[in-house]
């Protein structure tokens, strides 16, 4: 369910669709449920937001007129369905793993619903969970509506559901508006079939943290924190260094490989791989970037999409690369940013240098530089793009390259020192 405003975000940009360490916050929860091999999956959607999951069942919800009238938005998407496993877009710490249980727990007891409940530390207004004698679910509480006893209850209603179909999709047809709101609510629905004389079971998460739902920034920034520290102990125990995982932000979709090295205060994103032993940080971004083994970047360094670096290359300290390919050994160590560019093996590029990639003109596209193998490259080079430097070719101090270089050269000439003794500190007249 991912049809809801959010208002308590203070934010023009839909609740569900805040961005939350490389996805929006319900692509979490798309990404959990996956493993499953839901049939069909849909995602419940406002009219605003029905065209931001291409490749997605949606069901629109017209109006936002509650939970219960949000599933029933979804009921022609998931004919024929045998069950449905109802979720709610704004829990990114949900796992696999424990829908998986919900699942089995369902089946296991052949219930006509199952509730996925969690003990929080703070309950706050989450809805009580109320058992009956035998330890199945008698009623859910909203906390508005509970009794100072029920308040009391320290088990709480995650909003997530598994149904048998059959029993679902008569229970919305027999929602009432009864709240001041006039919303139609699912916990009706659940407990329409407890009235109804259905089972319903409850299954607890194991881990509170998982059915933690996001209502506000704070709790956004929390549950970021959250999914920073699940993924760099993942990468920990795979045998990655991270010295300092707190500082450390690795999208999910970011792979590294085993003895790699982040220092802290780095950002690892998008489609970024890491091959063994590189070095990365402290203070670098790397975005969908190739980084060959034993590669070394930073410190303040920034690395954007498209490019590659390979085997023993290196982006030092306050060098941006855009879409430049570093072949092996080959170093940009200082002060230097080369967009659009191919730098050969073993060339080494003096601090300062830039490649000038961009035509003022519009309409016109990135221009490319191309240096050879084993190039000197000496301070304060700059490259007027399109242009080929050849290999072995030397560049000198201050060198401005506007035209293609042939192999074995040295190109450019610094103006000749001029000195006047006697003149330090005083101007011509």
């Amino acid at each position: 369910m991912a049809g809801g405003r959010g208002t308590r975000m203070r934010s023009a940009v839909p609740k569900h669709l805040h961005p939350l360490l490389g996805r929006r916050m319900v692509d979490w929860i798309v990404e959990a449920a996956l493993p499953l091999a839901p049939e069909p999956l849909v995602v419940v959607a406002s009219p605003d937001t029905a065209t931001a999951f291409p490749g997605r069942t949606v069901a629109i919800q017209e109006r936002a007129l509650g939970t219960g009238d949000a599933v029933r938005s979804a009921r022609e998407a998931l004919a024929g369905a045998d069950e449905v496993l109802i979720l709610s877009g704004d829990t990114p710490l949900l796992t696999t793993d424990l829908l998986e249980e919900l699942a089995a727990t369902h089946r296991a007891t052949g219930a006509g619903a199952t509730v996925l409940s969690f003990v929080p530390a703070d309950i706050r207004s989450y809805g009580r969970i109320v058992r009956g004698a035998g330890g199945n679910l008698e009623s859910i509480v909203e906390a508005v509506d509970a009794t100072p006893e029920q308040l009391e209850i320290g088990e709480a209603n995650s909003s997530i559901y598994l149904f048998r179909a059959e029993l679902l999709w008569p229970a919305l047809d027999r929602l009432q508006p009864v709240n001041v709101q006039g919303e139609l609510y699912l916990t009706d629905a659940v407990r329409d079939l407890v009235a109804g004389g259905q089972t319903v079971v409850v299954h607890v998460a194991a881990d509170a943290r998982e059915t933690e739902g996001v209502n506000t920034r704070v709790e956004l920034a929390a549950a970021a924190a959250a999914l920073r520290d699940r993924i760099n102990t993942a990468h920990m125990l795979a045998g990655v260094t991270i010295f300092d995982p707190s500082s450390t932000w690795i999208e999910p979709t970011v792979t590294l490989e085993a003895d790699s090295v982040v220092h802290p205060f780095t950002l690892l994103r998008g489609s970024t791989t890491v091959a063994r032993g590189v070095e990365i940080g402290p203070h670098a971004v790397v975005i969908d970037a190739e980084i060959g083994p034993d590669a070394t970047i930073g410190p303040f360094c920034y690395v954007r999409p498209g490019t590659t670096l390979g085997a023993r290359a290196k982006a030092g300290t306050f060098v941006e690369l855009k879409n430049t390919k570093l072949d092996e050994g080959a170093k940009v160590p200082h002060l230097s940013y080369f967009g659009d560019a191919e730098v050969g093996a073993g060339t080494n590029v003096g601090a300062g240098s830039i490649t000038a990639n961009f035509d003022h003109r519009p309409g016109q596209p990135k221009r490319r530089t191309v240096i050879g193998k084993n190039a000197r490259i000496a301070v304060d080079t700059m490259f007027v793009a399109p242009v080929t430097v050849g290999e072995d070719v030397w560049t000198a101090a201050g060198t401005v390259v506007s035209e293609d270089v042939p192999d074995n050269a040295l190109v450019g000439f610094p103006p000749r020192q001029t000195i006047k003794e006697g003149r330090g500190g005083k101007r011509d007249g």
